[in-house]
């Protein structure tokens, strides 16, 4: 996948405060793929989207090698399954952080060790090995000198949160506060953040009708349909802030106030059973991620504390077909195992984020590189049965120049692309081209898509090679993301959501 089609995918990290890091958007690397892309493939994509902030659900030596000097931001992790041995054992955990962590830094940028993943709903047996882990893996660190760079958490579902709206009445499960206190007490000491997972998705799905859809989705409501706090008076517009706001008030609770929060798992399906699932869209997963990223990015904060980022993990990178689960389990990727967007973000207005709207800038151009036979060919066909008219590439003419067969393919190829609507597979020509972001328009000579001349837009989706690697379990236990949030406080809700 050398050719790997780039995204109309700008995701610029931000830098504002905390940690060194401030408002940014990150994503999700799950490696649960019948045909998952190699190390080298997968940072090629992070690259082409300017991805600066990943998450890894283990710590793939493989992975990390391709990270190396990337600058690229990761976050490794303790698999659960793994938890036990590195909470019984300071040797252990030791030795984890030397093969996990010391052999691959400064090369590879790590910022983060995520222990376990939602422990205390998914794998509740090792809770109470959950402190002693963080704290051995953490002195670790500190004996590599790498605990100041370096932040040791734990992503926990938002369903350990009770009674979460209104917000200010939040409070962790009470019978799990023998490990939330003393956990958040390591946090604060060592200056970390509670990592938690965020899904307006589930507590949408199963609030009986009790949140509309568009307060799911970060779309604008009129002041009479925002939810209102009314011990505090904070008018929330969207369920991603409320939730946050229900964890601030749950550690303020537990007298915690200066650990900030991190969102280390939030996004929306983009199909599901339309029987089951009919919200599982791609216009949904568009609407809410845009927006999102929106959110996030302008360092909006939330009703509590205005102002204050809550950098946010995209979930996910790829779709994982290997999910088990209902349809949408395996359909929350922004790509599909060959790079290509399986939807098109809507970025409009995000400034240095993305500037531009940009659902009609990509190219196709010939692959750098590729055989000039090959190329030639795939230009005469262009130019002939492909019906582009090419007399734009006569000496002479705007695009003669640089007179190169690739230059000359690349304007041939565009103009098929555009003219085909942008169609599944009609920027392949025998894998020589490829998808690019970047306006290849160059002088006088203006390709279809840039500003200067539209193409029609159907997708932005393209055959691209397909990888030959081997599927790899992604070990992240997701069958409690959200799901048992609004399960829990559907009453509550129902009986505390005030609609002004």
């Amino acid at each position: 996948m050398e050719s790997m089609a780039p995204f109309l995918l700008l995701l610029l990290a931000i830098s504002v405060v905390h940690a060194d890091e401030g408002a940014y958007i990150g994503v999700n690397i799950g490696t649960a793929l019948s045909d998952m892309p190699s190390p080298t493939q997968v940072v090629a994509l992070l690259k082409s989207q300017k991805i600066q902030h990943v998450r890894m659900y283990d710590a793939d030596p493989a992975m990390l090698a391709a990270l190396a000097n990337s600058g690229i931001r990761v976050t490794v992790s303790v698999p659960n399954e793994q938890l036990l041995a590195v909470g019984q054992s300071n040797a252990t955990a030791a030795n984890w952080v030397s093969r996990n962590v010391v052999a691959h830094v400064p090369a590879v940028n790590i910022t983060a060790v995520a222990v376990g993943s939602e422990v205390l709903t998914a794998l509740p047996n090792a809770a109470t090995l959950l402190v002693s882990a963080l704290r051995y893996v953490h002195s670790a660190l500190v004996a590599a000198n790498l605990d100041r760079q370096i932040k040791v958490s734990t992503p926990h579902s938002s369903s350990i949160i009770l009674d979460s709206f209104p917000p200010s009445q939040a409070f962790f499960n009470r019978s799990l506060e023998p490990i939330m206190v003393p956990m958040l007490k390591f946090l604060q000491s060592t200056d970390s953040y509670l990592m938690l997972n965020v899904y307006p998705y589930y507590d949408y799905m199963h609030s009986n009708g009790v949140i509309p859809l568009d307060y799911a989705l970060f779309r604008p409501l009129p002041p009479n349909k925002e939810a209102v706090d009314a011990n505090t008076l904070l008018h929330y517009t969207n369920v991603f802030d409320a939730v946050v706001d229900a964890a601030y008030f749950a550690m303020a609770y537990l007298n915690v106030t200066n650990v900030p929060v991190v969102v280390l798992e939030s996004g929306w399906p983009h199909k599901g059973d339309p029987s089951e699932e009919p919200d599982a869209t791609a216009d949904n997963a568009d609407t809410y991620n845009s927006n999102l990223i929106h959110h996030v990015t302008n360092s909006t904060g939330t009703p509590k504390h205005p102002g204050i980022p809550v950098p946010t993990y995209i979930y996910e990178l790829y779709d994982e077909d290997q999910r088990p689960g209902v349809l949408s389990e395996r359909n929350w990727g922004l790509f599909d195992a060959n790079g290509m967007p399986v939807y098109t973000l809507h970025l409009t207005g995000s400034g240095v984020l993305l500037a531009n709207d940009t659902t009609n800038q990509t190219y196709c151009i010939a692959t750098e590189g590729a055989d000039a036979k090959l190329l030639q060919a795939a230009l005469d066909w262009a130019c002939g049965p492909g019906k582009v008219d090419c007399n734009v590439l006569m000496q002479g003419r705007p695009c003669y120049d640089p007179d190169t067969v690739e230059a000359h393919a690349t304007y041939a190829f565009n103009e098929y692309y555009h003219g085909m609507g942008m169609a599944s597979g009609t920027c392949n020509f025998n894998g020589v081209a490829t998808i690019t972001t970047t306006d290849p328009s160059h002088g006088d000579c203006i390709f279809s898509g840039s500003g200067g001349k539209n193409g029609t837009f159907l997708n932005s989706s393209s055959l691209a090679p397909s990888s030959n690697s081997t599927s790899a379990e992604s070990g992240h236990p997701r069958s409690f993301r959200g799901t048992m949030l609004l399960l829990q406080i559907v009453g509550v809700f129902l009986s505390s959501l005030l609609f002004l």
